[in-house]
């Protein structure tokens, strides 16, 4: 059966199936398999990374650092596409993955190489970079994500250069943002005019360019303590 998941007809669809066959999958030969299950329903995808795929991954790691290089308390602790786990329930492998303050996952000898939510924390925010797979971002891994208690996700549409942010609500579900609440109000308009940059330039100087605009608002607004009507955008 577990070889049956695998198979191409298969490939990004959601499909029945036990924690044990994901167990199965995820401890194969093939490291390049991406997973994701939910409460007896599991999504395979082979995990190659395309050229956009890896373009804008690294560009968001960037955006990540240089937002923490501008507000160094924070604290920020980057982890994409590090697999997390609930145990019999839920498992998923977002390509961003970010925890804000402390309490964040440290490996020990010994341990998985896992997130594992029985010993850590839930990331404050996760994302999708979507060149592929954007219908099911925007629809049953969000249902995942929000499961999990996330407070916010981010889908990336490679396509469209654009950017659907969702943070939880008080029921349990994702609602539509404007503003990051993890990341001090930054508008969710200023991530898609950096991937605008990538029209004409390398992603990292469409990162030097987030960089250069976070730095500006940083130095306008001198208390440093949010985005919040600090800028036009969003």
């Amino acid at each position: 059966m577990t070889l049956a998941l695998v198979s191409p007809a298969t490939l990004q669809t959601w499909q029945p199936a036990t924690w044990a066959d994901y167990i199965a999958l995820r401890d194969s030969a093939d490291q390049r398999i991406k997973l994701a299950f939910n409460q007896g329903w599991l999504w395979v995808d082979m995990g190659k990374e395309g050229i956009n795929h890896a373009s804008f991954c690294d560009l968001f790691t960037m955006l990540f650092a240089f937002w923490a290089l501008q507000f160094p308390d924070e604290q920020l602790s980057s982890f994409g596409r590090c697999l997390i786990e609930k145990p019999e329930t839920q498992a998923c492998a977002p390509d961003l993955v970010l925890y804000k303050g402390d309490g964040f996952p440290r490996w020990q000898k010994g341990m998985p190489r896992r997130i594992d939510l029985r010993q850590h924390r839930v990331p404050d925010l996760v994302g999708e970079i979507s060149d592929t797979t954007l219908a099911n971002d925007l629809d049953e891994q969000k249902r995942l994500y929000a499961s999990l208690g996330i407070p916010e996700y981010w889908v990336v549409d490679v396509k469209g250069l654009r950017v659907f942010a969702f943070r939880l609500n008080k029921k349990g579900d994702y609602e539509a943002c404007e503003r990051s609440d993890v990341l001090l109000g930054l508008p969710i308009s200023l991530l898609e005019e950096t991937l605008e940059q990538l029209a004409e330039q390398p992603n990292t100087v469409a990162a030097a360019w987030f960089a250069q605009q976070i730095r500006d608002v940083r130095v306008k607004n001198r208390s440093g303590t949010t985005f919040q009507n600090s800028t036009n955008r969003g």
